[in-house]
């Protein structure tokens, strides 16, 4: 997975919603504690992202809420908007896919 920094961010890069899944499915908030503990104390956050969308965030600005918890990744930030972006773009790409060999 490609790894880029703006200097206070990590942005890691996941190309497929497959591939977040096997990565959220190693996560949870008792693995995340340390890291976002020592991200917060060095002024840093990390972003997973998924085909450019953001879905979760981890560090100094994650801000966890509902959804975090209930998926039990807290005390990162899971981006719901993203999460659905990344899903619809998967989607619109499978469609594509399908269509092509259809045609």
């Amino acid at each position: 997975m490609p790894v880029v920094s703006t200097g206070d961010r990590l942005f890691v890069e996941v190309p497929t919603l497959g591939g977040a899944l096997r990565v959220a499915r190693h996560l949870d908030g008792d693995s995340l504690d340390e890291p976002s503990r020592l991200l917060r104390a060095t002024g840093l956050t990390t972003e997973l992202r998924v085909r450019g969308r953001t879905v979760v965030v981890v560090g100094t600005d994650a801000h966890s809420g509902v959804v975090a918890r209930w998926l039990g990744l807290d005390p990162a930030e899971v981006r719901v908007g993203g999460v659905a972006s990344a899903v619809g773009d998967a989607v619109r790409t499978t469609a594509g896919h399908l269509h092509s060999i259809v045609r």
